[in-house]
Parts: C-alpha cells; sequence; structure tokens
C-alpha cells in the first residue's frame, strides 16, 4: 500500500492542472515527486530551499494575489519553525494556505528530535480560524487533501502519516464517525491509531469514534455518543498527549464527566528505533493502549478527578 505522502503530489499535481489559483510551495523537501508539477507549470510552483520562514511568508503573498498555496515540508519546519509566520503573515493578515505536513510525530526517528513535532496540533491550537485534518490512511489523505484546497481561503493543516490503518472511511471533512458501539463510556481515536484502538478495546463495552478532522472538533458528534454511552470519555491522539481534552471538556461542559487524554508524552525518547517502537514506548500500541483504558474505565466514579 502506498504511504499519504505518496498520494500528495500526484494529487496535488492534478490540482494543478485542474485549478488555475493552485499554487505549491516547496523548501527543497519533496521536490523530486513534483518534477512533473514542475515542468508544467513553473511559474505556481516554486521551492524556496531551506528557508521555512520565507516559505510560509511567500505561501502568504501567494494568497493575497488571489493564489490558493499548499505548502509542503517536515511538520517540524512547517508549524514549529515558522511559527511567527504562520502566526502573522498567515493569521495577522488574515490569509489562507493550506499546510501539508510529514514525519508526523516520529515517522523518521532516526532524523532526531529536530525531525520530530508531536506539539504541532497543540501550537496551532493557540491561533484562531484553523481546520486541522489528520486522515488515517492514504484515500482520506487524498479526500481531506482535495476538501482542504477547495476550502475557498481558508487556513487548513493536513497532517500526513506514514503510519495507516488497514482501510479507509467514507469522510465528509466534518464529522466524527461511529466506527463501534456500546454502553460504558466513549473511545475517540484520531486519525492513524483507530486499529490500535480497535484492537485495544476489543470486548469492551465502548464506544469507538473516529475522527479525522479534529478542528473544528466535532462537540454535537460527542454528546450524541455519551447520551447513549455515558460521559467517561477517552481520547487517544496522535501527537501530543491532552492537546484535544479542552475540546472534550468544552463539548460536555454542562453534564458531568471524565477525561482521559493519551497520546505522545513530553519526555524525549533519545533511541532511534522506528516508529513502532516510538508508539510502544508511549503506550499507543494495542497493548498499552488496553492497559490503560482498562484502568480508567475500571476506575470508580468517586475515586477519580472530574472534569
Amino acid at each position: 500500500m502506498d504511504t499519504m505522502r505518496d498520494r500528495f503530489a500526484p494529487v496535488v499535481t492534478r490540482l494543478l492542472d485542474e485549478d488555475p489559483r493552485v499554487a505549491v510551495l516547496l523548501a527543497e523537501i519533496g521536490k523530486d515527486a513534483f518534477g512533473e508539477a514542475i515542468a508544467r507549470h513553473p511559474d505556481r510552483v516554486v521551492n524556496v530551499g531551506i528557508r521555512e520562514q520565507l516559505l510560509v511568508g511567500a505561501a502568504a503573498g501567494m494568497a493575497l494575489t488571489g493564489l490558493r498555496p499548499v505548502v509542503h515540508t517536515f511538520a517540524s519546519f512547517l508549524v514549529e519553525r515558522p511559527f511567527e509566520q504562520v502566526k502573522l503573515d498567515l493569521g495577522h493578515q488574515d490569509t489562507g494556505a493550506v499546510l501539508v505536513s510529514a514525519a508526523a510525530s516520529f515517522d523518521w526517528p532516526a532524523g532526531g528530535f529536530t525531525h520530530m513535532a508531536p506539539g504541532d496540533v497543540a501550537l496551532l491550537d493557540t491561533l484562531d480560524g484553523w481546520t486541522v485534518h489528520v486522515p488515517g490512511h492514504p484515500d482520506e489523505a487524498e479526500t481531506l487533501l482535495r476538501r482542504a484546497v477547495a476550502a475557498g481561503d481558508d487556513k487548513v493543516y493536513v497532517r500526513l502519516s506514514v503510519q495507516s490503518n488497514r482501510q479507509g472511511a467514507a469522510l465528509d471533512g466534518e464529522r466524527f464517525l461511529t466506527v463501534r458501539e456500546g454502553r460504558s463510556g466513549v473511545v475517540v481515536a484520531v486519525g492513524p491509531v483507530l486499529d490500535a484502538v480497535l484492537a485495544a478495546t476489543e470486548g469492551l463495552d465502548t464506544t469507538v469514534l473516529y475522527a479525522t478532522t479534529v478542528r473544528p472538533f466535532d462537540a454535537a458528534g460527542l454528546r450524541r455518543a455519551t447520551e447513549a454511552a455515558g460521559t467517561d470519555v477517552v481520547l487517544v491522539e496522535p501527537y501530543l498527549a491532552g492537546t484535544s481534552v479542552a475540546a472534550v471538556n468544552d463539548a460536555l461542559a454542562d453534564v458531568p464527566h471524565r477525561v482521559l487524554g493519551l497520546g505522545v508524552g513530553r519526555r524525549e525518547l533519545r533511541r532511534y528505533g522506528t516508529f513502532e517502537e516510538h508508539a510502544a514506548a508511549h503506550g499507543l500500541d494495542a497493548h498499552g493502549l488496553r492497559e490503560r483504558i482498562g484502568r480508567f474505565a475500571g476506575t470508580p466514579r468517586r475515586e477519580s478527578a472530574r472534569a
């Protein structure tokens, strides 16, 4: 099976052919995949070199001229390094772009911590007006990429990963999908952690929701699920643990509830290893999730802190 990033360049190349507003900005990373697009659209495919602040600034400039820029590099170089430009050139100037990242939280451990970005979604949460898509399969990535480019002049972040679920789902880019129904709590699985969550909750009487669009957060979908399954909520995200806990609390603010936020820990893991080993070390494999979800589900409400 191809990866989400394998799907990225062919999809965006077709969008360049279909829509004269679309432009692509690169910072060396990924340029080889756009050779055909550069030949056909040399004025709308720009490689700025290893200058990530310029990458975002140039995208904002193109947006001001009426173009729809698609901006691509590793997440740590797309959100963290040029964050001032994301905040000011896009946010303050109220211009739109589609930021498409690769490497996710730890997809390329051999690159070291400079190439890891578990805090990217949390960082964007400090800004207003961003839509955030976290596909869990290449087919979903294609759907959400097309939706992002077509989204007028909105600010959209699409988080690609080599980690993938075995099957893609039919998405509308807005609502959570109900994958399994139960009566004892709700587990929200974000993007590529769905397969691990399903394995971890096998035999548990829990509802499993699948989220690939996390901003805006589908508060109405979560509330509907808790009406039948109860208000114990476990949130499993493939980035910084607890990133969306506040969104869950806001969705359930008027009812007693508990929430457990699982994801990537803050402690830096300094051995390279593989992304599977990093996932296991952060408790995001099926075994680690089963242990923590089971412990949370088995804790009486009176002994746990209420949200």
